[in-house]
């Protein structure tokens, strides 16, 4: 079932203060950040002051930061109880997605409720902000990512939330393949998460494109899913698939386990107005509230 837009709560340091012509305004702990977001149509509410690095894209590809202040190289944010480690990338990113934490409350919800430790397998997990969330919940997680870097970065987010060293296994390689070993082995997961990327390449030079290699990946996970298995996420941003596509591959991925399936867009809040919409997403769970 396609639902309403999901929207993140529990935010203290993180707001999107405004949106519009191609960029967003937000404010990261203390520091504000203009980035562009080809979703924000619209014209924008206010005039945009008092920023501190404003992202200018570069007609060549990729682009640069303008600096107002001495802004620091990293520094942490907070959501609910866990800490994460932001810092403006050369592609414009933070490293962390706030609009997820619609996603992370839920996970962990369902790892508390399951009664045990659960076994979860976080295929593309960049700086692990849901493996973190999952392993604060008492979840025993293999992290998967092709970026050495990213899986440093998500080691630090780990060593700030206290995780301890056996709550997660950490994993460089592509997922494909990752996942097809851990189908001959037998390796079963209680968990899921998928967060692919609509165009990337592996640590061999392997390439990924989500409309060609989602559903044979969907298809190898359904492999090492336990028969009770808790839950799935799957997430994208690619603006051309939408929560009703989602929706239909794990309908036909998870078909005959019964439970329920959920499937919005992703939403954040703006201050002056509105929603801006971040991806779309869609939850499979056993028991409970997808």
């Amino acid at each position: 079932m396609v639902s309403a837009p999901l929207l993140a709560e529990g935010w203290g340091d993180y707001s999107l203060l405004d949106a519009g012509e191609g960029m967003k305004l937000e404010r990261w702990g203390a520091w504000t950040l203009a980035r562009p977001d080809p979703q924000a149509l619209w014209p924008r509410a206010r005039a945009w002051e008092g920023w501190h690095a404003w992202y200018h894209r570069s007609r060549e590809g990729g682009g640069s930061w303008e600096r107002r202040a001495a802004l620091p190289e990293a520094w942490q944010v907070g959501w609910k109880r866990l800490r994460f480690k932001v810092r403006p990338t050369d592609f414009k990113h933070t490293g962390l997605f706030p609009e997820q934490a619609a996603n992370w409350g839920w996970m962990a919800d369902q790892a508390r409720a399951a009664g045990r430790p659960l076994k979860a397998l976080n295929l593309f997990a960049y700086t692990g902000a849901a493996t973190a969330a999952l392993a604060a919940a008492g979840a025993k997680v293999t992290h998967v990512d092709a970026a050495k870097g990213m899986v440093a970065w998500a080691r630090e987010n780990a060593a700030l939330n206290a995780a301890a060293p056996t709550a997660v296994r950490w994993i460089v390689d592509d997922c494909q393949r990752f996942v097809d070993r851990e189908a001959r082995r037998g390796t079963l997961y209680d968990a899921l998460v998928l967060d692919p990327p609509s165009y990337g390449r592996g640590r061999e030079g392997e390439t990924w494109k989500l409309e060609r290699h989602l559903w044979p990946l969907l298809e190898s996970c359904v492999r090492v899913l336990a028969p009770d298995a808790r839950f799935v996420v799957l997430n994208t941003y690619t603006t051309a698939v939408s929560p009703l596509v989602l929706d239909r591959m794990l309908a036909a991925a998870l078909g005959g386990r019964g439970g329920g399936l959920r499937s919005a867009e992703l939403a954040l809040p703006i201050a002056t107005g509105g929603l801006l919409p971040c991806g779309a997403t869609a939850r499979w769970c056993l028991e409970g509230e997808a």
